[in-house]
């Protein structure tokens, strides 16, 4: 098998080189940043790629991204040390086929590889053990439970504006967003206090 080699890190791509190569792959290009590793997949389109999330350029995923676009057949591998539950939700979205911690990659990489070979998924046993509940996983729960108006309700609260202010915002009327904050409150399991929903929402607010 051909693979394409993206990491920051040179011993990880060195200790990645060799774990492949020993098992009779062909190592084609190896790269330090996201970019030169995309222009390379759309060159080779080699049979598997392992990206390391954080890169310059590009990202691991915004690599997959572009390759799931242009729909190359290359099988993705994320080796990486990024144990977010947040981050490895977008790679489960991405159908990437493979997501490992670096912590246990010498010990899992030839196993995932073999069993990419016959399969389109591989998740270690591990990831229940180690991934870890950030707050983009928590605000990605919590908005999945409300419809998309519920939701642009939520990302206002969060901004501290009023009933009225979104009422305006939204051209709808004070009834209506009461109801929705209501309806909110209600989905989202939060106390009925006057001001929960607010300290609720507030938590994942992220000022640009």
């Amino acid at each position: 098998m051909h693979f394409v080699i993206a990491d920051d890190f040179p011993l990880s791509i060195l200790g990645t080189q060799v774990v492949l190569e020993g098992m009779g792959h062909v190592v084609l290009e190896s790269h330090n940043n996201g970019s030169d590793a995309w222009n390379a997949i759309k060159k080779l389109k080699p049979d598997f790629v392992v990206l390391d999330i954080n890169m310059p350029g590009m990202d691991g995923i915004e690599v997959s991204e572009n390759i799931r676009l242009h729909q190359l057949p290359t099988k993705i591998i994320l080796l990486t040390s990024h144990k977010e539950k947040s981050i490895f939700k977008k790679a489960q979205e991405l159908a990437i086929n493979a997501y490992l911690l670096k912590q246990y990659a010498l010990e899992e990489l030839k196993d995932c590889i073999n069993h990419l070979l016959k399969n389109d998924i591989y998740h270690s046993h591990k990831l229940r053990f180690d991934l870890e509940t950030d707050i983009d996983y928590l605000k990605g729960e919590a908005l999945d439970k409300l419809t998309f108006s519920e939701k642009k309700v939520f990302e206002l609260v969060a901004q501290q504006k009023s009933t009225k202010e979104i009422a305006n915002m939204l051209f709808l009327s004070e009834k209506t967003i009461e109801a929705q904050r209501a309806a909110i409150i209600r989905k989202l399991g939060i106390e009925s206090d006057k001001n929960a929903l607010l300290k609720f929402a507030a938590k994942f607010w992220k000022p640009e």
